[in-house]
């Protein structure tokens, strides 16, 4: 439980993990407030958008419908990882949820995953006030693909939130963990993207969470060793039936310019027939 960031701390908690941001508009007045409560909150709940394109994606979550007034969430995370802010506050993106799934998200009490809701939009607590909430475009199909680098800003918009507030991986949550009514998000799977957070969470903001690769060049001696390593070969039924590796890629090499050498003279061969 904790009291809502003001609006420039919650940007500067994206950045700092190395979120790619755009704000759009007024986004930082922009809310429900005037509906109801916004916080104490609780946990980050991750959506899909059940749309395709970026540019009409954000503009629906960011204006709503006629029944269901935006702003629909507070950034709407498009296939290339980019946030794009679109309202704080009080968002239409939660809606009701079950209170138990509450309780356990607030005291970070459950195991690999909270327990299935079983309360939802008509009968359960209001989770507009309490969850922060984005919006990532998908259609929702099951077939539509999850870019590694949308999935790596949910990570960091989550971690984000999570580092800010003290809170662990397991206060950001699914739509369909919160709500009874709902599936998303569908393609990845929220036990999953918490081991991610929680990595991320474990070192320092914006660092990566898998090793930096490092270019090492190779000595002349590395060389020989590379190419002195015996391998298994697949077609040899001798007692010893491996080889240097070099022997491989050199017979490899002349199987190459034998085969060039035979096709240029079919080549040569279908010239003369159709000529």
């Amino acid at each position: 439980m904790a009291t809502p960031l003001p609006a420039a701390a919650f940007l500067a908690a994206l950045r700092a993990e190395g979120v790619k941001v755009v704000e759009v508009g007024s986004w930082r007045t922009h809310n429900r407030n005037s509906k109801g409560a916004w916080g104490p909150v609780h946990g980050v709940v991750i959506h899909h958008t059940v749309t395709s394109g970026t540019a009409s994606s954000v503009q629906l979550c960011r204006d709503g419908y006629s029944s269901l007034p935006g702003p629909l969430c507070h950034g709407v995370i498009d296939k290339t990882g980019v946030v794009h802010l679109v309202g704080y506050g009080r968002a239409n993106h939660a809606g009701g949820g079950d209170p138990r799934v509450l309780q356990q998200v607030t005291d970070e009490s459950y195991g690999t995953a909270p327990s299935r809701p079983t309360k939802g939009n008509t009968n359960g607590v209001d989770g507009n006030a309490r969850f922060y909430g984005f919006e990532c475009i998908n259609r929702g199909d099951g077939k539509d693909p999850w870019p590694a680098a949308q999935l790596d800003a949910i990570e960091r918009v989550s971690a984000a939130i999570c580092r800010a507030h003290g809170w662990s991986a397991k206060s950001a949550i699914g739509h369909l963990e919160w709500s009874a009514d709902k599936v998303d998000p569908r393609g990845f799977t929220m036990p999953d993207m918490r081991a991610r957070i929680a990595r991320r969470l474990a070192g320092k903001p914006g660092a990566p969470t898998t090793p930096e690769e490092t270019n090492v060049a190779l000595t002349d001696a590395d060389v020989k060793k590379i190419w002195a390593h015996r391998l298994v070969s697949p077609t040899d039924t001798d007692a010893d039936n491996t080889r240097e590796a070099g022997t491989f890629l050199r017979y490899a090499d002349q199987r190459q310019a034998d085969l060039v050498t035979r096709l240029e003279r079919i080549e040569a061969l279908l010239k003369k027939l159709t000529a």
